[in-house]
């Protein structure tokens, strides 16, 4: 997910000499990473789409949309995994999936309102990649590299470094987090934490929990349901194998996405002992039906995910398209718990810069 700040974005501030390090999705990085080991979920990184004439090929869709997806993906590629893309109905320009990774022509528009660090993660920096915005939590980002491009992701300007991951950045993050006990929760985001192998992160892991008061380690991922292969003995071995209660947040926008392989995927994390819970974004012309919310949350329910948020689109730069006014999204709210149990009803929140917390929203 690497995308260069423009010279006027709020993230071109040059950093420090400990400038973060971290992994990306260019097709070179991710081949080499992915011959040096048969893991299938690297298999389905090296693999997946990148040029939008294979995906429309792929989804017997009309050749002269390609050239558009190219030049509205120029800053933010497309890049869509082939267990997701099996998942997309052909020949349907209005399918939920497709539209979430289509670089759609609307992306280029310049809309008043729509910037390109709209949760204000800069000004939340306690050290390069280690943010902390709200009480008793922080979050450290390990990665740049996505299992998908999502077209609406908060972070698409994120200035991301082009190196591999650089430990001593990540000892630093650490020495940060040991230093202030008021920290008893530590989430590893990106980018896609679970892009990264599992002999690093259980290294990680086993230094957050020398840390006595770290009590939590949270994990912000798609893997799961972008490439449920990624969930495997290794993950599980590390995620499950130290004293800090594991609590996995994964990323699906439409019931469509969760298919037999997810299911399982999912039910060993369950069966492992990981906490699981879902993050969904109210998304124009994704799941913007009270159908398509009850749909999804009662499928995770069925999966054993208990739905977390429903968010309130982040307004970055390029994804206007899909914004939903709040006073629909309270609608789909008000008809939800009319027709769910309480507990298949998210949270319908947003990120307000400078608030203590999410901000509910009905």
């Amino acid at each position: 997910m690497v995308v260069w700040p423009r010279s006027d974005s709020p993230y071109a501030k040059p950093l420090p000499q400990t400038e973060l390090s971290i992994l990306t999705s260019p097709e070179s990085a991710v081949r080499a990473r992915s011959t040096a080991t048969s893991a299938p979920w690297q298999r389905e990184l090296r693999d997946s789409i990148r040029d939008p004439r294979r995906l429309f090929e792929a989804l017997g869709l009309p050749a002269e949309l390609a050239a558009e997806a190219a030049a509205a993906g120029a800053d933010f590629p497309l890049f869509v995994p082939p267990s997701y893309l099996r998942r997309i109905e052909r020949g349907n320009l209005a399918d939920p999936l497709f539209r979430q990774v289509w670089p759609a022509a609307a992306e280029t528009e310049s809309v008043v309102g729509f910037t390109d660090d709209p949760v204000e993660d800069a000004a939340f920096a306690l050290r390069p990649g280690l943010l902390q915005k709200y009480a008793g939590r922080a979050l450290m980002v390990v990665t740049g590299a996505c299992a998908i491009h999502c077209r609406y992701c908060f972070r698409r300007h994120f200035p991301y470094d082009e190196s591999p991951p650089n430990e001593r950045v990540w000892a630093g993050a650490v020495e940060t987090l040991r230093n202030d006990p008021t920290i008893e929760e530590i989430i590893l985001s990106g980018g896609d934490p679970l892009t990264v192998v599992d002999s690093r992160l259980a290294r990680l892991a086993e230094q957050f929990a020398a840390i006595p008061h770290l009590r939590r380690l949270r994990i912000h991922t798609r893997l799961p349901v972008m490439i449920p292969s990624r969930v495997n003995d290794e993950l599980l071995a590390w995620l499950t194998g130290t004293r800090l209660t594991p609590v996995m947040v994964i990323h699906s926008n439409h019931a469509q996405e969760l298919d037999a392989e997810v299911a399982a995927a999912l039910r060993r994390l369950r069966e492992a002992g990981v906490l699981l819970l879902n993050q969904a974004v109210l998304l124009r012309g994704v799941n913007d039906t009270v159908d398509a919310q009850a749909d999804l949350n009662l499928r995770l329910i069925d999966l054993g995910v208990t739905p977390y948020y429903l968010n309130q689109l982040d307004r970055v730069r390029g994804s206007a398209h899909f914004e939903v006014s709040v006073e629909r999204g309270r609608e789909i709210m008000k008809e939800l718990r009319r027709r769910l149990p309480g507990y298949a009803v998210p949270r319908y929140v947003q990120d307000q810069p400078g608030a203590a917390h999410k901000v509910a929203l009905a």
